[in-house]
């Protein structure tokens, strides 16, 4: 090992966060190399995978990964996986009289995941039988050709459309999964009316008897065998019930493993199939509890959403200019918050020059600010061939990143600190080549390393603000099923072309993506916590909502978390000016 491997274990909490994290870690499979010839990646998989071996001896490299939804949400998927089973059928009966057998038809699978059940067997795809038989894999000297999955999958590049097929996370899971990795709550249905996981006092109730003790092993397991871990990141849902159970799961890392990072990114889909006015009112409350309670009890918090606003009736959803997304689907929307997790978490998987979790967190989260916003342009819109000063002289007028916690960004220059990821400029130069003697265009173009033309350009916009940079050169690969929904404007390896490809010609599938994000704790955060304060403090939930308190929490406690949700907006008020605001005016500011 070339470096300290400082390991994450990963939780997800609800199904949008698994929709979210089924993308994330297909992009981390996707990247894998098994080519021994090749230098490492910039990104240690270490981190986040571990090896394992399976009854019959065979390795394996499964995330470490606990992953908790409701029952009937895995559909094709089996509970404890398909990598340790035995292929014995060990059932015994002891009844002796007649027996009447009644079986269902298993769900159907996809195209997908048919082809990567035959890429299992060792069979060969349809699609790809005219490559292997004109051409044999890629052989280099003195090393063995290792064919894995996604070098077949790189191949064939078949374009799947599951936009019509995708139901539920693990219509699009491309990986194998730990037989401990996923955790059915069976007290509440993903699918119906009856049973459902709506309320946050529902999820904190659930953290006890058999779904603690559950939850206890699978943390211990994965914990146990890691020599240095350096934290948890949590995807939690923050519209339903789960809300309240990532407070409770938060709250037992935080008390049982004190001193490691906790990261929390709060998921919330741009909107929710067959929902109604109350159900909506419930997701106000429950983004309000989940928010003060995931705070509280984690390193940092940060809301992941294309929303436009955490409110009953929010702006447009979040638009970027060279995507095409469907803001309805959930297959689309997750793999654009996935893209720029992988950007956001790169710094704490870096195999070099890597920054912890809790030192991201005690860069951020400074004097009671547990709250980040993220902001990211996805893709970061840099032309083929250019220059990284290039680029952002281009974007001189505006930064060229968006919302991703529906937390649009003042505009005033004022933030406590900021952490900058550029990830995926591979190929592109990084500084000017201007000849000698020619005058630079702008001044980005006459420093001489990517780190300071960007902080150059971060430092424009806020020239006060204490800021971090992290430069990754490893794009996010983006092979099947990774929906293609980048416009036409795109080459394969996501940077803008001079030319449009000529009318009635094919579309090339573009196969990685720069991306540039940037995690902020700044006065924007008191605007945007102030106004959910504000949401729900306004509702006389005794009255509109009644039953949402009949599992708890009780009226004491829910008036005081929106008091504590008042008083974290309070830590974010700052005057540029250095002027103390009087109490009373803070407190006119919350009416």
């Amino acid at each position: 090992m070339s470096s300290l491997c400082r390991e994450v274990v990963t939780l997800q909490l609800g199904h949008y966060s698994n929709f979210v994290g089924t993308h994330w870690w297909n992009l981390q499979d996707a990247s894998l190399s098994y080519d021994p010839e090749l230098p490492p990646s910039e990104i240690q998989s270490d981190v986040v995978f571990r090896e394992g071996q399976t009854l019959g001896g065979h390795v394996t490299y499964t995330p470490r990964l606990i992953a908790m939804d409701l029952k009937g949400s895995l559909q094709t998927l089996r509970q404890q996986g398909s990598l340790y089973e035995t292929d014995k059928d060990t059932t015994t009966f002891t009844w002796e009289g007649d027996i009447m057998m009644h079986e269902e038809s298993p769900p159907t699978k996809n195209f997908f995941l048919q082809d990567l059940d035959k890429l299992d067997k060792g069979e060969i795809l349809a699609d790809d039988f005219a490559d292997f038989a004109s051409s044999s894999p890629p052989q280099r000297s003195g090393s063995v050709s290792v064919e894995t999955v996604n070098s077949r999958l790189d191949r064939v590049q078949k374009g799947y459309r599951l936009e019509g097929s995708v139901r539920v996370w693990s219509d699009f899971l491309r990986i194998h999964l730990h037989p401990r990795t996923i955790s059915v709550i069976h007290q509440y249905n993903h699918d119906g009316e009856a049973h459902r996981l709506e309320a946050f006092g529902q999820g904190e109730a659930l953290l006890q008897g058999a779904v603690l003790e559950e939850l206890e092993d699978k943390l211990h397991f994965f914990v146990e065998e890691c020599d240095y871990l350096q934290g948890f990141q949590v995807l939690c849902d923050l519209a339903d019930g789960f809300a309240g159970l990532g407070s409770k799961v938060t709250e037992m890392l935080q008390d049982s493993y004190g001193g490691r990072g906790i990261l929390t990114w709060g998921m919330a889909p741009v909107s929710h199939p067959n929902s109604t006015p109350m159900k909506d009112l419930y997701h106000l409350i429950n983004y309000a509890l989940g928010t003060v309670h995931l705070a509280n009890h984690s390193s940092f918090f940060c809301p992941l959403t294309l929303r436009g606003g955490l409110g009953r009736r929010p702006a447009s959803h979040t638009a970027f200019p060279h995507l095409t997304y469907d803001p309805s689907l959930w297959y689309h929307s997750s793999s654009v918050l996935a893209l720029a997790l992988d950007s956001l978490s790169a710094p704490y998987r870096l195999r070099h020059n890597s920054v912890p979790m809790w030192q991201v967190a005690d860069a951020l989260a400074v004097s009671g600010r547990k709250v980040v916003a993220a902001y990211g342009a996805v893709p970061f819109p840099m032309m083929h061939g250019s220059s990284l000063p290039d680029a952002l002289s281009v974007c001189a007028d505006a930064l060229p990143w968006k919302p991703l916690s529906a937390c649009s960004e003042l505009g005033d220059g004022r933030c406590y600190g900021q952490l900058v990821t550029l990830k995926g400029f591979e190929g592109q130069r990084l500084v000017s080549s201007l000849a000698p003697g020619t005058q630079p265009p702008t001044p980005l173009h006459s420093l001489h390393s990517g780190e300071d033309i960007l902080a150059s350009y971060i430092r424009s916009f806020y020239p006060a603000a204490p800021l971090a940079l992290q430069l990754v050169s490893t794009p996010s690969k983006l092979t099947p099923p990774f929906p293609q929904i980048f416009s036409q404007s795109l080459g394969a390896q996501g940077f803008l072309q001079s030319q449009a490809p000529p009318p009635g010609s094919p579309v090339p599938a573009v196969l990685s993506a720069p991306v540039l994000t940037s995690l902020q704790s700044g006065p924007a955060l008191g605007t945007w916590l102030s106004e959910l304060h504000r949401g729900a403090s306004t509702l006389d939930i005794r009255r509109t909502a009644p039953s949402f308190l009949s599992q708890g929490p009780e009226m004491a406690d829910y008036q005081e978390a929106l008091e504590q949700l008042r008083l974290l907006a309070r830590c974010y008020r700052d005057d540029s000016g250095g002027v103390t605001r009087s109490s009373s005016e803070e407190d006119d500011d919350d009416d």
